[in-house]
């Protein structure tokens, strides 16, 4: 893998959001540019034109977007936004020679292979492995998974669409709360319940249960809520979303056997940590019969980076060959 012509422009492009650095050279740090909402442009190439190069220092070179979609041809369209990225009409647009297109979740992994300590918050078990495979996760806009195995010293990231896993009920409240929970296509998946909409989803199926009126109706009002007191459900709300992340979290634990721990990321795990340690969310995560002892040694980890995804993109720009990002399909040059 040869090295990028810099600048660098990084960007992490997700549902709502959507944030950049420039990397002006090899050893450089990146330089943070302003966050943008995607709502505020009619498509990428504009929001970058208009709101980002002008906040370049230097004109970049080569970019390396990370989406929330899957990449598919020369029109490769966003989950969870209207935006459709076009690199053969970006390129010249934006004076760009190179731009390299990986899914959103592979700048996670890139993330969880290059942040240090002091952005981690663990949430019990032991020493993350050195070298072991790890799982990332990421309930924002929508739910987004990944893995990560290093070999011969060089990670690979493992991307795919394991928030859309089915989740089921288990004990007495949860066969309470899941007749209720909005099904897509005649199932509950784990992006019903697990994402911004799905906290939504699921205070709504609480209050259904319990034949009150759901008076809140933001992911952002119900997080208040549950902080101040004044709305029960609301709480028990974000307690069971620690459950159910618990347990998702530990079903791919066992898939991917994260001895390397798993990592949290995104807006809402950061917003919640103090009730991500409370308890459920590690004793669901460990709650895997026969496995209950290999499960107590993995560590959970909540990101606390805010620019996890650029940082990840920012390691990978930098030094290329210490990561297996395969671009059959995602590397467009002039």
């Amino acid at each position: 893998m040869p090295g990028y012509t810099f600048p660098v422009l990084v960007g992490d492009i997700g549902g709502t959001n959507a944030r950049f650095a420039l990397i002006l050279s090899a050893d450089g740090e990146a330089v943070a540019l302003e966050p943008i909402r995607t709502a505020d442009f009619a498509n990428i190439d504009i929001a970058i034109r208009d709101a980002i190069l002008p906040e370049c220092p230097a004109a970049p070179k080569t970019a390396i977007l990370a989406i929330a979609g899957p990449i598919s041809g020369d029109e490769i369209e966003l989950t969870n936004c209207p935006w459709v990225v076009r690199p053969k009409v970006m390129m010249p647009m934006l004076g760009l020679s190179e731009i390299i297109i990986i899914n959103d979740f592979e700048a996670q992994a890139l993330a969880v292979a290059s942040l240090g300590s002091e952005h981690l918050t663990q949430i019990g078990g032991g020493a993350a492995e050195p070298g072991a495979s790890r799982v990332v996760l990421g309930p924002g806009t929508g739910l987004g998974v990944a893995g990560l195995v290093n070999i011969s010293g060089i990670w690979y990231p493992v991307p795919g669409e394991g928030g859309h896993v089915d989740m089921g009920p288990r004990d007495a409240r949860d066969y309470q709360v899941f007749p209720h929970i909005e099904e897509i296509g005649g199932r509950v998946s784990g992006e019903q319940i697990l994402c911004g909409r799905g906290l939504v989803n699921l205070y709504r199926a609480v209050c259904k249960a319990d034949g009150v009126p759901a008076t809140l109706s933001q992911p952002q009002d119900i997080t208040a809520a549950a902080f101040d007191g004044t709305d029960a459900r609301a709480a028990e709300t974000l307690d069971l979303f620690a459950t159910y992340l618990g347990r998702l979290a530990g079903d791919l634990a066992l898939v991917f056997m994260a001895r390397g721990g798993v990592y949290l990321s995104g807006g809402i795990a950061q917003k919640i940590v103090s009730v991500l340690k409370k308890g459920a969310l590690r004793a669901a995560f460990e709650n895997k019969q026969p496995h209950l002892d290999f499960m107590r040694g993995i560590p959970v980890f909540v990101i606390t980076h805010p620019l996890a995804a650029v940082a990840g993109l920012s390691a990978y720009a930098r030094h290329p060959q210490g990561f297996g990002i395969k671009l059959d399909g995602k590397r467009w040059a002039a």
